[in-house]
């Protein structure tokens, strides 16, 4: 089994910077059942499992089967990957919910709102954005429980496109704002909280949100335990592999 995991693209549009790279990244991956490509085949990285850590969308929201235009280029090429029999799952971050209706209705990948847990290759795993580990912040975890809440759910479903638009940017910046703190606390918080984890049995904890690319291996129980913060698709473009039970941190393209 290779597994890959990754967040935190913030995905806008065709504008986004961050966009084409993750693009050419998503066009070097295959599935077992993908036809080889010409000269790219060698160069390709074939998978069973692709986990979207949360945030992969600035902003998320559909309606009748109609996405953002914007989009759509990276979302058929998500499409294309399960075709090709890669296993899509998606956590959801403090940007992008309410994915299910699409994701999970129409193509047919998993959505988790929050924790997902997995056994591959003999390993507990943990996986999550990560938005909710810091309790103390309430007042970003009431905007969140706000957000995901029906009132929210039934505007999203009938304010006019534009206005729809106009409020999805908007709450993504008071997304940005509540949760804004430093990287190096919000690490730490995480460390503990993996730490947690790993006396619950979990042999590996991986994050996003922190947008900070770090990887750390400790001994509890007489196991190797891993925690992971996934960095981003912005400073980092980073992606964690797991392959036969090992977990290496990469970029890409490798630096």
């Amino acid at each position: 089994m290779k597994t890959i995991f990754l967040s935190d693209a913030h995905l806008q549009g065709p504008g986004y910077e961050g966009r084409e790279n993750l693009m050419l990244f998503f066009e070097h991956l295959r599935g077992r059942g993908g036809e080889e490509k010409g000269g790219q085949a060698c160069s390709a990285l074939t998978l069973d499992h692709l986990v979207i850590a949360g945030d992969f969308f600035d902003f998320w929201f559909a309606r009748r089967h109609r996405i953002y235009p914007g989009f759509e280029p990276v979302v058929d090429r998500l499409a294309a990957l399960k075709r090709e029999g890669v296993r899509i799952s998606l956590c959801e971050g403090n940007h992008d919910f309410f994915l299910t209706d699409y994701f999970t209705r129409r193509l047919g990948m998993e959505v988790y709102p929050e924790w997902a847990e997995w056994c591959v290759d003999g390993l507990r795993i943990l996986v999550s954005h990560g938005d909710t580990v810091d309790q103390g912040n309430r007042r970003y975890l009431l905007l969140r429980r706000f957000l995901r809440g029906p009132l929210a759910r039934w505007l999203q479903k009938t304010l006019p496109l534009g206005l729809l638009w106009r409020a999805a940017r908007y709450s993504s910046q008071m997304s940005k704002k509540m949760t804004a703190e430093s990287r190096e606390r919000l690490a730490h918080l995480m460390d503990d909280f993996a730490l947690r984890k790993f006396a619950e049995g979990y042999d590996a904890v991986i994050l996003g949100h922190c947008h900070k690319a770090s990887l750390r291996v400790v001994s509890a129980d007489g196991r190797e335990k891993t925690f992971v913060t996934l960095g981003d698709w912005i400073t980092h473009d980073s992606y964690l592999l797991l392959d036969q039970g090992r977990f290496t941190l990469r970029r890409f393209p490798p630096r």
